[in-house]
């Protein structure tokens, strides 16, 4: 036998992160029901992550963003997801693979994540 082990902190993170796809796959064709709404903290550096430079500059580690009222063309892969927002009046797109996301909740229903 040999001595590795079993990965099991790999797997949890990849059935945690499935369950934020899975959220926002629904959001993209359902949209939000009812009072749920989703803050979504990543880290900005992270390996594909886009942001305009202004956003990068502002939050040069980490960002929340809330996905609530206003946001538009949420567009969701197996790997990623790509979302416009407003920033000081004017339209972002933001695109963040799903491995750079750090935290996912829902206050609406007390649920949260940690990644």
């Amino acid at each position: 036998m040999s001595g590795s082990q079993l990965p099991y902190e790999m797997w949890i993170e990849e059935a945690l992160r499935g369950v934020v796809r899975r959220a926002l796959e629904y959001t993209a064709v359902h949209s939000l029901p009812g009072s749920h709404h989703f803050y979504i903290t990543f880290v900005t550096g992270a390996p594909g992550v886009d942001i305009p430079p202004p956003l990068k500059a502002k939050y040069p580690n980490e960002m929340t963003i809330v996905l609530q009222h206003q946001f538009w063309d949420l567009e969701v892969n197996d790997l990623s997801f790509c979302v416009t927002l407003k920033f000081q009046g004017r339209p972002n797109r933001l695109f963040v693979p799903l491995d750079a996301i750090t935290a996912f909740g829902d206050p609406s229903v007390n649920f949260g994540l940690s990644l």
